[in-house]
């Protein structure tokens, strides 16, 4: 194993509750809780979003040019390419700086379906002692499990067909993996690690905050901040694999063999 560094960077996360909100509330025995749960799940849904784009940290966030907070805080994706190259399929980084590259996946591709990436990243990227655990699971996103289930949808079935089709899809695994789908990954890639090799870690009492009534913009303003880290706790279990390709290459393999 190889040591890496972490440093807990400064993170903010302010929320806006309109008082039409909080007027909606009001006449709820739970109004305090209902508060509490819309900031804690906007912050959760944050830090996720964090975890999969964030590619840096810079002083000043822009929130219009980086929608997906790239620029908050280096998430787990980014920790993999910058401190195990070895483990990333579909991208190149050296100093920093991220080439990504193609993984084609289809007829003429480099593999043939998902479950062929999954497999190959398993025996190819994650160390032999994770290789048979239990626990890895394939986190991807939206599309990419739409991607690969789209097709057995997509045509006419007898009702025997159908229920086949129902039970495969409700099972959601890729290469014999446990799918796991999560909001703001990028639709391109897929990360296979445990769900326990992700962490956040945040520094003691740095935590922060001060609530605010803005009746000039009719609403109550929350800011919070404290200094928080995003850790992969073994790089030998995880492998990510981006800039996935699904289509047909047949053409071009043809021309390239040529």
């Amino acid at each position: 194993m190889v040591d890496v560094e972490y440093k807990c960077e400064q993170t903010n996360f302010d929320t806006v509750l309109t008082y039409a909100k909080l007027d909606l509330w009001a006449k709820f025995q739970d109004f305090q809780v209902r508060i509490r749960d819309a900031i804690v799940k906007r912050q959760a849904l944050d830090r996720i979003m964090i975890g999969f784009n964030g590619l840096k940290r810079a002083k000043t966030s822009n929130r219009s040019e980086n929608p997906l907070l790239q620029d908050v805080n280096k998430g787990w994706l980014q920790k993999i390419r910058e401190d195990a190259p070895d483990h990333v399929m579909g991208s190149t980084t050296t100093g920093g700086e991220t080439t990504p590259g193609a993984v084609k996946v289809g007829k003429g591709g480099e593999y043939a379906n998902l479950d062929a990436v999954v497999m190959d990243a398993v025996n190819e990227l994650i160390d032999v002692v994770y290789q048979d655990d239990d626990d890895l699971v394939v986190i991807c996103g939206r599309e990419l499990l739409s991607d690969k289930y789209f097709p057995l949808v997509n045509k006419e079935q007898e009702n025997s067909e159908k229920l086949a089709a129902d039970m495969i899809i409700s099972q959601k695994r890729m290469g014999g993996l446990q799918a796991v789908r999560a909001p703001f990954f990028p639709p391109n890639a897929l990360l296979i690690t445990r769900l326990d090799n992700l962490s956040i870690y945040w520094q003691e009492d740095t935590r922060r905050r001060s609530v605010i009534d803005n009746p000039k913009r009719d609403r109550i303003e929350n800011f919070e901040s404290v200094n928080e880290a995003y850790v992969v706790e073994d790089y030998r279990c995880a492998a990510l694999v981006e800039n996935i390709q699904i289509g047909d290459f047949s053409a071009a393999a043809a021309e390239t063999g040529a």
